[in-house]
């Protein structure tokens, strides 16, 4: 038995999923952009009923249904379609948890992945692409798409980090300040200021307003390598943002929040990270690849190396701690001595 599996054909299967996975993602983003999760959650439907509602074909209608349904979106009984659970929660707008924009942000970039080759070649992007304020419709789904992810992975961040004793807490890179509203929440004694760019913190005022901490929060707009940060903060927080930063310049921001502590003052930096040797978890090595097609600088840093950076500048750093699944990210606090 052992001589025979020693000599088993290699298996394709694993290529071909590869080849075509982006029939998968396609096929969620057609179906969001013709409101096929909005009109089921009124009930569930035929696909002629929902063809006539969508105003679409019948029969493509169908086999757009037939594929979400296998694909674990919707359910089908009999001739009708409904909503699958997660897909109820997270793919109908106006829900608390809907995630319409972070799958907007997916389809900006979606074409850019068809430029990998060619952006290896040429070493990386020249440029930021267009929704850091270029464009204000990408800029807006880029906002809110953030803002939605980071509302699941800020309730987890703030179960992992404690800033119970802490007044006053500096936010770089912080979008429209949906973690620091979280810490906000947690925290009645807290303050924070969040440092972003202009057209992202020309967004955050709506937000902040609907998480109940905008009478709590100075936004500081600007370049966090440029813009003059607050001194004598009793936290800082860097989530999120390394991964848009080169070696260098994310050891530079690193010193700048150093300087904007108070002595005793922690620093948090959470990101996606890969593991010692760069060659994985898969999704963390993937995102350093969807970071080089739409930063300048974009990839994605080890625990190891981020662990070093703080360590070069003077902190105490505690040992890095995995969010909980499935969010793949990883959060290392640091104290100023």
């Amino acid at each position: 038995m052992a001589e025979h599996s020693a000599h088993r054909p290699p298996d394709p299967t694993g290529i071909m999923t590869l080849a075509t996975a982006y029939w998968g993602s396609q096929t969620l983003f057609a179906a969001r952009r013709l409101g096929v999760f909005e009109a089921l959650d009124q009930g569930p439907a035929t696909a002629p009923a929902l063809a006539r509602r969508l105003a679409t074909g019948e029969r493509a209608l169908a086999l757009l249904l037939n594929a979400c349904t296998a694909l674990g979106l919707l359910v089908k009984a009999g001739d009708r379609y409904a909503n699958a659970p997660a897909a109820a929660a997270f793919l109908v707008p106006d829900r608390p948890t809907y995630m319409g924009d972070a799958l907007a942000y997916g389809e900006d970039v979606y074409g850019q992945w068809g430029e990998l080759d060619r952006v290896v070649r040429e070493g990386g992007v020249e440029r930021a692409e267009g929704y850091l304020g270029d464009d204000p419709e990408r800029t807006r789904h880029f906002v809110y798409g953030m803002h939605g992810r980071a509302l699941g992975v800020g309730r987890a961040l703030v179960e992992l980090v404690d800033l119970g004793d802490c007044a006053t807490l500096l936010d770089l890179g912080g979008g429209p300040g949906t973690y620091a509203a979280l810490f906000l929440q947690r925290h009645a004694g807290l303050t924070a200021t969040v440092v972003d760019l202009p057209p992202i913190a020309a967004l955050a005022g709506d937000i902040l307003d609907a998480m109940g901490v905008a009478g709590r929060v100075r936004l500081l707009p600007g370049d966090y390598h440029e813009v003059a940060l607050p001194a004598g903060q009793d936290a800082v927080l860097i989530s999120g943002v390394l991964h848009r930063e080169s070696p260098a310049r994310a050891q530079d921001l690193i010193a700048r929040a150093v300087a904007a502590l108070a002595p005793g003052g922690r620093l948090v930096v959470s990101d996606v990270m890969t593991a010692p040797g760069d060659d994985g978890p898969a999704f963390a090595t993937l995102f350093g690849l969807n970071m080089l097609l739409t930063a300048p600088d974009g990839g994605v840093h080890s625990t190891a190396d981020v662990t070093g950076w703080l360590t070069a500048a003077g902190l105490r750093v505690e040992p890095p701690r995995p969010f909980p699944p499935p969010m793949p990210h990883t959060v290392i606090t640091a104290t100023l001595p």
